[in-house]
């Protein structure tokens, strides 16, 4: 019902002889990560970038959730890919590839028919969103946009499963919401000091989506790219932390010092906490860090320098 990924996604297809070997070898049936390193001739962290590769562009799959669950997709170092076979398959493994890998083609191939796959995307964006818009849908990239679900989501809303209405000023009169997404919006308390990190592309990250990013003094602007993530406090974005984790961004203006400092301490604490990336900090709102006005905050929230960068290790 959720698949394939449309001929029209936006994930380009991944080409390359890394990628074209992976596929060969899962076109004879599903195998596990430790035999894929024995058995193709390519080193194990070029593998691991490939076998991702097809896993986001929807070309293979794992029968195991713990991938998804590891702390982090990191490649295998270069350094661990040298020595005897044996050993390169022992240092390959890790829980970012644990499980059996084999091809989504075959789960495809009796597809249900559209109207039954159109439902069944309604209902998985209600229970995404709670609160579904137009603008949501466009951030989605549902093939037709928002007019290819509003048949089936009419017909939700005779069935019960969803309300129509006017929910979210400014987005729209189109609205379907479930009912209990309505009165928990409703009764929903902001607790003013609690700070969330999101990934950019999370759907509880409104911006960048179904709100705009807050307007940037400098050259440098957020996006809803994977490997990002936002700080809010209150459901307001305050800080951007770019892909890879070497550039910050402050996305309210006047946020500097002790607050400034505590913020980024949240950062710190995801770090070495797992839940994001290690941080290797070389740009503040777009211009170099080491030697501006924002290295001692970033050394009292826990960072420590090196020549050109602050980092907080994993």
């Amino acid at each position: 019902l959720t698949g394939p990924p449309p001929s029209n996604s936006k994930l380009a297809t991944p080409e390359g002889p890394v990628h074209d070997a992976i596929r060969q070898r899962l076109e004879q049936g599903p195998t596990f990560w430790l035999d894929i390193v024995a058995e193709l001739d390519h080193p194990p962290e070029e593998l691991h970038s490939a076998i991702w590769d097809l896993a986001f562009g929807g070309e293979a799959t794992n029968d195991s959730f713990a991938p998804l669950r590891a702390p982090r997709l990191r490649a295998v170092p270069r350094g661990e890919s040298r020595g005897r076979r044996f050993s390169r398959r022992r240092a390959s493994a890790g829980p970012t590839v644990q499980g059996r890998w084999s091809l989504t083609a075959p789960l495809f191939r009796n597809a249900p028919a559209v109207g039954p796959r159109l439902r069944a995307q309604a209902e998985l964006m209600l229970e995404r969103h709670g609160i579904l818009t137009r603008e949501m849908a466009l951030a989605e990239g549902v093939p037709g946009g928002f007019s290819t679900l509003y048949p089936e989501l009419s017909n939700l809303e005779v069935l019960g499963s969803a309300r129509r209405g006017y929910f979210i000023e400014g987005l729209g009169g189109a609205q379907f919401a479930l009912a209990g997404a309505v009165e928990r919006l409703r009764s929903q308390s902001v607790d003013d000091e609690e700070l969330t990190i999101l990934a950019s592309t999370d759907p509880a990250n409104p911006y960048g989506a179904t709100l705009k990013w807050p307007k940037q003094e400098s050259g440098r602007r957020p996006s809803r790219t994977p490997g990002s993530f936002v700080l809010m406090r209150a459901g307001a974005p305050l800080l951007f932390l770019e892909k890879g984790g070497k550039g910050i961004l402050r996305l309210v203006p006047g946020i500097e010092g002790v607050e400034l400092s505590g913020l980024l301490g949240a950062f710190v604490a995801a770090a070495e906490n797992g839940k994001i990336p290690p941080l290797r900090i070389e740009r503040f709102d777009g211009e170099p860090l080491i030697g501006s006005d924002f290295e001692p905050l970033l050394l009292a929230a826990g960072f420590s320098r090196q020549p050109r960068k602050m980092v907080v290790p994993a």
